[in-house]
């Protein structure tokens, strides 16, 4: 399947019905120098690197790799793809330990059948908000506590819209993955305090208009009780 154009210069390049039924939604925004965000399980590399090369981009730098949370179909093919790009690997200090150390349970490999190696992590973002600059863009990235101790969202503003990525709103929130319903309300609620116009989801799709992004949001949190 041909990588999907979301936006100037944003795009899905992986996916379940793109790369590989185990993966994530994987997006890579173009700010001049690239940033991909999540990287799939991590049999799909070869995919995800072609959808990139379709869309005319191989020329350019890849600045950073952003993982949203410690997930194995969303990090899986993160020591891979950083070595190929030779850039560095940006998650949340509160995740950052599972993956250097391998950890199989928290991150969901063995449930996966994904044998996953340790990862060293070259950025761990350690604020509430951290404003990473690549290119001529600046993408902020909120702590999100919630499906993960370290799960973070990222926004961008451009062409007159703001662009989040949420990844996995929907959850789901397992014990073993430090999961915690309270603060996860917290982070939908910081979500829908951002009044984005398009929402980029981890699995789900990608929603728009803001009033669709809003109905998104708020229909998990009745789901869950709220």
């Amino acid at each position: 399947m041909e990588p999907k154009v979301i936006a100037k210069g944003i795009y899905l390049v992986g996916g379940a019905e793109m790369t590989d039924a185990r993966d994530c939604s994987v997006y890579l925004v173009d700010c001049g120098d690239l940033v991909l965000i999540d990287t799939g399980a991590g049999k799909s590399i070869k995919g995800i690197v072609r959808n990139i090369d379709r869309l005319g981009l191989a020329g350019k730098k890849m600045a950073m790799i952003v993982l949203t949370h410690r997930h194995i179909d969303h990090v899986g093919g993160a020591r891979e793809l950083r070595d190929r790009y030779d850039c560095p690997l940006v998650i949340h200090e509160q995740d950052a330990g599972a993956l250097e150390s391998g950890d199989m349970v928290s991150t969901g490999a063995g449930a996966y059948g994904v044998n996953f190696d340790r990862v060293v992590i070259d950025i761990k973002l350690t604020k509430e908000e951290e404003r990473l600059h690549i290119g001529n863009q600046t993408i902020t990235c909120l702590h999100t506590p919630g499906h993960t101790p370290g799960s973070i969202s990222c926004y961008l503003d451009r062409g007159g819209k703001r662009i989040l990525f949420g990844q996995d709103i929907h959850g789901p929130f397992l014990h073993q993955s430090g999961a915690n319903m309270s603060d996860w309300r917290e982070s939908m609620y910081k979500l829908l305090s951002l009044k984005a116009d398009i929402l980029c989801e981890g699995h789900f799709g990608v929603y728009e208009p803001a009033e669709k992004v809003v109905d998104y949001i708020t229909g998990y949190l009745q789901e869950y009780g709220e």
